[in-house]
C-alpha cells in the first residue's frame, strides 16, 4: 500500500497536463484514518464551476484505489477561495517549461497592482501583448510575443 498523500499528489491536472493538482495548489489535504483506513481528500477548484473537477475527483479515487486505498471520500471546499499564489515554485517552473506563462504573485495589500507585461515563456522577452482574454481553458488568456512572434497561454492571476 502506497502513501495516500503521494498517490493523490501525483494526480495530473486534466486541463494543464504538465502540472499536478499538488503543483497547482488544488490539493488541500489528505487525511487517513489509521483505524478504518478511510482516506478523506480535500480539494479546492481553481474557480467555482471549473469543468475539470469531476475528472479530478475520479482521478483521485482511481489513484487511491491503485495505491491500495479503496475507501476514499473527496471533499470540495470553496473557502478560502483558490489563488494563483497557491501554485508552487515547481508548478510555476513546469508551466514555463511547457510554454505557459505562470502568473505573477498576487499582492494582498491595499496598493493597486499593475502588471506592465507578461514575459514570453519561450524567449523571455517582455515585449508581449494579450491577443484574447480567453485562452485554451477558462483560467488562461492568449498572448503573443512581439520578439519571437510565438503565441502562448498565460495563467490568469486570481
Amino acid at each position: 500500500m502506497t502513501g495516500a498523500w503521494d498517490a493523490v499528489a501525483a494526480v495530473v491536472d486534466p486541463e494543464i497536463r504538465v502540472v499536478t493538482i499538488e503543483d497547482l495548489g488544488v490539493l488541500r489535504s489528505v487525511e487517513e484514518d489509521p483505524g478504518t483506513g478511510q482516506v478523506v481528500v480535500t480539494i479546492t477548484p481553481t474557480y467555482t464551476g471549473c469543468p475539470a473537477m469531476d475528472v479530478i475527483r475520479a482521478d483521485i479515487r482511481r489513484a487511491l484505489a491503485v495505491a491500495g486505498h479503496r475507501d476514499a471520500e473527496v471533499r470540495t471546499v470553496h473557502s478560502p477561495a483558490w489563488s494563483t499564489d497557491w501554485i508552487s515554485a515547481a508548478g510555476r517552473a513546469k508551466l514555463a517549461v511547457a510554454g505557459i506563462a505562470p502568473p505573477a504573485p498576487v499582492r494582498r495589500d491595499p496598493a493597486v497592482p499593475l502588471a506592465l507585461t507578461v514575459r514570453c515563456p519561450r524567449c523571455g522577452s517582455p515585449e508581449t501583448e494579450q491577443i484574447s482574454r480567453f485562452g485554451s481553458t477558462a483560467c488562461k488568456a492568449l498572448w503573443r510575443c512581439r520578439a519571437c512572434a510565438e503565441p502562448f497561454d498565460h495563467v490568469k492571476a486570481l
